[in-house]
């Protein structure tokens, strides 16, 4: 801050007496104390009595912002379970495991369980239409991923393996998608289409005679190759897709060529997300905010699904599976702004 010490001195172009040379002299300096000893006073009360209402006017306005001020901030309009739980947790700090007895901070990513201080029956549950496989790199640090997240929230449908301990899927190939993007992955709303196209493929491999009807016969609609994908599915959206199962990997993006070239995971179809932006505070460096977390992609696939498999409205009943995140992302968010680094 510039302080404007408020004199000048002017040099006189007239020559004075040395007394009264030395009266003006001296005149001047006890004014230049005079106005230094005021500014500084100043300037340190003001500092004093800024600090606290920064950082009061800091948290006033994170509690005051509506969605429209957050624009690029898709979590302010997601439906949750009430945050108390958290906050609370927050307040008392880490808590012990009740498996392992480690100590964590609201839930424990190696047991898949809440801490003491968070009851499970206060931690929301999300029922999938899908089960949901997740790979995780074995050098993926434990602490630092968001795959926990789906486990602790969706148990049931839920399953973790740690690369390369993972299923064999061809057998099952024509009931499982696999989330990753590639140049043979196709949009969500096909998915029905080409898994009915794998399905005919798997009853050609288990069988010499390809002759016969194929697997469509049973939705009684045999789609050509140049209908158009979106009416046949539509024409069909109280059909079961066949899709059983969903593959996620959880990785940084320069470690999934090790899984995603693995044998077992080939055959499989590739699915591709929407572009949408990630939230996510760890993002990787010299990555573009289109890759998402973990969670964030099991989240955006199930809304899609929703919407453009099942062919219903869609109205929150997959947004819980960001509970943890999102109190994660606003506990950062607002920690930042109140030590001004944004």
């Amino acid at each position: 801050m510039k302080v404007l010490w408020g004199i000048t001195i002017k040099r006189c172009s007239s020559v004075r007496h040395p007394i009264e040379k030395n009266r003006f002299a001296g005149t001047s300096y006890r004014l230049f104390q005079l106005s230094m000893s005021l500014n500084s006073s100043k300037f340190l009360n003001e500092e004093n009595a800024q600090g606290p209402k920064r950082n009061r006017e800091c948290l006033e306005s994170l509690e005051s912002q509506t969605p429209s001020s957050f624009q690029d901030n898709p979590l302010q309009q997601l439906q949750l379970a009430s945050h108390k739980v958290l906050e609370k947790a927050q307040k008392s700090g880490r808590s012990k495991c009740p498996r392992c007895n480690s100590s964590r901070m609201f839930y424990c990513y190696t047991c898949f369980v809440p801490v003491e201080t968070v009851p499970t029956k206060e931690i929301p549950t999300v029922k999938l239409p899908l089960k949901i496989d997740i790979i995780k790199h074995p050098n993926e640090t434990d602490g630092k991923s968001t795959a926990v997240h789906a486990k602790l929230l969706a148990p049931d449908d839920v399953t973790i393996y740690k690369y390369p301990c993972i299923p064999e899927y061809k057998e099952k190939r024509h009931e499982i998608a696999l989330i990753f993007p590639g140049s043979n992955s196709v949009s969500v709303k096909d998915i029905a289409f080409h898994l009915q196209k794998h399905s005919k493929k798997a009853v050609c491999d288990n069988d010499d005679d390809c002759s016969r009807e194929p697997f469509l016969k049973q939705a009684k609609i045999e789609p050509k190759e140049e209908e158009n994908l979106s009416e046949f599915i539509a024409s069909n959206r109280n059909e079961s897709t066949g899709l059983k199962k969903i593959i996620f990997i959880d990785s940084t993006w320069n470690q999934t060529n090790k899984i995603i070239t693995d044998e077992r995971l080939q055959g499989l179809l590739q699915v591709e997300l929407k572009t949408r932006k990630t939230c996510f505070w760890r993002h990787q460096k010299g990555k573009p905010d289109t890759y998402l977390s973990t969670i964030e992609a099991i989240y955006y696939f199930f809304v899609d699904y929703h919407q453009e498999v099942l062919k219903e409205n869609y109205k929150g009943q997959y947004d819980n599976l960001l509970f943890f995140f999102s109190f994660m992302y606003s506990m950062i968010k607002n920690a930042k702004c109140c030590k001004g680094k944004e």
